[in-house]
Formats: C-alpha cells, structure tokens, sequence
C-alpha cells in the first residue's frame, strides 16, 4: 500500500476545481510536501488560499507542455496526481492545443514520473471515452468507440500511455473516468462555464433556467469532495494499474437537476424550454461503480440536493464579489 502520510506529492491542475480539492484532502491526510503545478488558465489562487496557509504547499506557475519543468517539478516526489487539462468544448475548438496539452503534456508528466521514480501516478480521464454508451449501468470493460470527441480521444490515449508506461517501466497508476463533476470551485469567471453556473446567474436574476430540448438527457453527477477521495484512495490502495470509473451511480435527467437547483435556491419558477440544439450526441450517462467499490473501496457519499446546496453556498459570495467589481473576470 502507497503510504499517503509523509509522502512527496505533484500535483498538476492543482488550483483547478477538482486539484485544489485533492490539494486540501492530502494535506489533512498527512503527507510531507505539495508542489501545485498550474498555468493559471483554469485554476485559480484563491482556491488554494486555506492550503497555502498550511506551509507544506508550493505552487508552481507554470504548463505541462514545458517537459524541463516538469521534470524538475517530479523530482523528489512519491505520488503525482495528474489533473491538468482543457475543457472538451475548447477541445473542439482549438485541437492542436487539445493535444498540446492532453496529449503532449501527458506524455510529459508519465516521462518524468518514470524517470524520477515515482511509486504512483493518479491520472484524471474522462466518461468521455465512451461516446454514447450502449451498456448501463456502463462498466470500465465498454469500448471506446462510439466516442467521437477529441477530449474523448486524448482521454483514451492517456489512459493507454499509462498502460505502456507501466508495462516499459513498471510505473504504476490509477486512471479514474470521472463522470458529471460539480461543486465549489467550479469555474464561474472562465469563458467555458457549467451549465450549473448560468442556471444560478439567471434564478437568482428572477429568471427560469433554460432547457435546450425536452431536458430527458441523463448524467450522472459526482460531487467534488467525493471525486478528491476517489483520488486519494486510488493512491493509497495497493493496486498497481487500473482504470475505474467515479460516479454516484445515480441518473439524473437534467430537467431534475434544474428542477432540484430551483428547489435548493427557494424558487417558485418553472423551468423554461428553448429549441432543441442537437449539440451533444450523449444522450445517457450512468456509471457502474462496482469496481471502484471493490478494488479501492469506494462510494459516493454527497446526494444531489446537499451537493447542490453547498454549490449555491460556496456561489453566492463569488457572485455578490463580482457584481461589487472586487473579483477579476476572466474573458
């Protein structure tokens, strides 16, 4: 078993919404060093500010596609935990810089891992590799297939870059397929902002939240500090590769998420329905969590409606900072 406590630890994407969370949690887990490696796109620094007064966190400023400081940044370190990324909408937007990053970058941070004697790396994929799913529950054995995304693509790819690099050099890892990730520290300022983000914006503006479609599409959410524990117990287990799938194994049409949303702000208003924009062909999410229950001994423990309501908690202020101006918005 991978020991957590005085362990030397990266992490990259870590001021990001889910890094900075595993950030906090390691650091209640007891581990020796945290050196956070971010280029400050995504992340944000006052998503570390309760971690930086710890006095074991470091932040690097700096991008994963620079492989000397990466490999600086591995040197020394027992865990890395494997975050950075761009979103699957600037993906589609901007592909060579999709595999820049999610590619490239990847290749970086395994490339030094190895290199500098690693015990383990925690790598963040996607439930984007499987497309629209024909099993559900969907279990880690589905195909890729039917995933014609580029961040799907760049997802499965690390996944298999992992695989070689375990097989080439006995590097060992955990790739955890994390389905629809919601909570505090999402990204409100950024240009790509949740869904969740704009529904908030708009009831607490008096308005209803808009539903392109008949709203029967499914996810299958996951709370932040549930994805941060998924994360921790992966690099605590003894297991030395595998992929698993993070997930509350709950289905929820995003007509009930706006549904719950309302009910968590105290609104009366009825959801509103615009045209239907064909824009996402996956039509279904739901995750057989068996494995990671039973390899890593893991469980969701944060339902809808108490992630929901920490979600506005933790939102409210940021909005009531950027209305008064004390809060740079990113364009």
């Amino acid at each position: 078993m991978t020991a957590l406590n005085g362990a030397r630890v990266l992490v990259t994407g870590g001021a990001g919404t889910i890094g900075s969370t595993i950030v906090d949690q390691l650091l209640d887990a007891g581990v020796e060093h945290i050196d956070v490696l971010d280029n400050f796109v995504r992340g944000r620094m006052v998503n570390l500010d309760t971690a930086m007064a710890d006095g074991r966190v470091s932040v690097i400023d700096g991008d994963i596609r620079d492989a000397a400081l990466v490999h600086k940044a591995t040197t020394g370190k027992t865990l890395v935990f494997h975050q950075a990324a761009i979103r699957i909408t600037q993906c589609a937007e901007e592909p060579r810089l999709a595999n820049e990053v999610l590619a490239d970058g990847t290749f970086n941070v395994l490339e030094a891992a190895a290199a500098h004697g690693v015990d383990k790396v925690i790598s963040a994929s996607s439930a984007s590799v499987y497309g629209l799913a024909e099993i559900f529950p969907t279990p880690e054995s589905h195909h890729d297939h039917n995933n014609d995304t580029f961040y799907g693509a760049a997802k499965s790819f690390g996944e298999g870059m992992l695989r070689s690099f375990h097989a080439m050099y006995g590097l060992d890892y955990v790739a955890l397929r994390y389905f629809n990730v919601y909570g505090p520290r999402m990204d409100v300022h950024g240009l790509y902002t949740e869904v969740l983000v704009r529904w908030m914006e708009r009831i607490a503006d008096g308005k209803p939240p808009l539903i392109y479609g008949d709203g029967l599409q499914t996810m299958d959410f996951i709370f932040t500090t549930d994805i941060a524990r998924a994360n921790l117990l992966a690099a605590a287990n003894d297991r030395t590769e595998g992929v698993y799938n993070v997930a509350s194994g709950t289905e929820t049409t995003l007509l009930g998420l706006a549904e719950s949303l309302l009910d968590v702000m105290g609104s009366d208003l009825a959801v509103e329905h615009g045209p239907d924009r064909a824009v996402n062909g996956v039509t279904r999410r739901l995750a057989d969590t068996g494995a990671a229950r039973n390899d890593l001994g893991f469980e969701a423990r944060v339902g809808l409606h108490d992630g929901l309501r920490a979600l506005v908690d933790w939102w409210q202020p940021q909005r009531d900072e950027i209305a008064a101006g004390r809060v740079s918005v990113a364009s």
